[in-house]
């Protein structure tokens, strides 16, 4: 997840055994899962969507379009919905705004039943206020516990930012990143076949100045449970199937920083280390070795045992887009656990 380990080859093997010695081996440092959906004021079931802010937006289509086939499913504005798998997931690409750099902006979790009104009056019941929507450039933790209505196209969206700054967008299952109320009338372009066929979002990674207090308040407010540890202090926060997570990392810290979701993890329907990169590397990818992570590189992380890895290393595998924006693969059974898949979770 994050943390980085050279990849060499060995392909450990690991047992849910050995992973359930680890946790409980870490005694106090680490708790157990905290919550759960008929405890909690809201119930999330999927991570469904994410932004990516990028400085040519169809330079960044057609990169990812080459790479997974994503079509276009709608345009709104400066705004494109790029489905991920069989949808409704997806990826929206807007073009940075002045002061921002390239990067993810904001998380989308869907909401069964979604009522916007209804999940507004439960932010508001937990201390968050309504605010007019900020431009986009703001950075959430400028209007942290806050929650507004944004349009795109005729289509209400509602947002929050956490404490933390972290921006999180609620939406319903449906919601695809098309029009209509809920967002859900999507119509796809053609596209390419891709080189890789992708299954569905997996996971993001976000810093943020109290990850501890961070995985807690998502774990009572979403009814969410911990569904693996990557070493003390470091639990993975599952959502919905038992597959997708974040994990909200860093601090704590006196300071008021913003969130930085640092990447994004998306699942691939084979998932080969070596046959992986050498498709990355025909397309034009290069390795990162020892130089400083720039755009259009790769490189693997081994998850180590003391990170609830595989003996000889989980490999993560990693690249960077052409804004040199971070993300991950995995295999579909991937669980941010343990075995060399890392699909050995509590």
């Amino acid at each position: 997840m994050y943390m980085t380990e050279k990849y060499n080859n060995n392909r450990g093997k690991s047992s849910l055994r050995s992973i359930l010695i680890s946790v409980v081996a870490l005694g106090s440092v680490v708790s157990m899962p905290l919550a759960n959906a008929q405890q909690s004021p809201m119930s999330i079931s999927k991570v469904n969507a994410f932004e990516l802010r990028v400085g040519d937006p169809a330079k960044t289509v057609a990169f990812y379009q080459d790479m997974f086939g994503m079509p276009v499913v709608a345009r709104v504005g400066n705004m494109i919905s790029m489905q991920i798998g069989e949808g409704p997931q997806f990826m929206q690409v807007r073009s940075v705004m002045p002061g921002e750099t390239p990067g993810i902006s904001w998380l989308g979790y869907s909401v069964e039943n979604f009522n916007l009104q209804e999940q507004q009056a439960k932010l508001q019941s937990l201390g968050f206020r309504v605010i007019d929507a900020p431009a986009k450039s703001v950075p959430g933790i400028e209007v942290a516990m806050s929650t507004w209505v944004s349009m795109r196209g005729n289509t209400p969206e509602l947002f929050f930012a956490d404490e933390r700054g972290l921006i999180v967008h609620l939406g319903d299952t449906s919601y695809c990143g098309g029009s209509g109320p809920l967002g859900n009338v999507c119509n796809a372009e053609p596209a390419p076949q891709g080189m890789f066929s992708l299954n569905d979002i997996n996971h993001f990674t976000v810093f943020l100045n109290d990850g501890a207090a961070a995985n807690k308040w998502y774990q009572d407010t979403f009814g969410l449970s911990v569904q693996a540890y990557q070493g003390p202090g470091a639990p993975v926060t599952g959502i919905g199937d038992g597959y997708q997570f974040v994990m909200y990392a860093g601090g704590p810290s006196p300071d008021s920083v913003p969130a930085n979701i640092h990447h994004g993890s998306l699942n691939l329907n084979a998932f080969d280390v070596e046959a992986i990169q050498a498709m990355l590397e025909d397309y034009g990818f290069t390795l990162q070795g020892d130089r400083p992570l720039g755009p259009m590189m790769h490189y693997i992380s081994l998850r180590q045992p003391e990170r609830g890895g595989a003996p000889g290393g989980t490999p993560e595998l990693y690249f960077t887009d052409p804004d040199g924006i971070r993300m991950q693969l995995q295999d579909p059974t991937y669980c941010g656990g343990g075995g060399y898949l890392g699909n050995e979770c509590l």
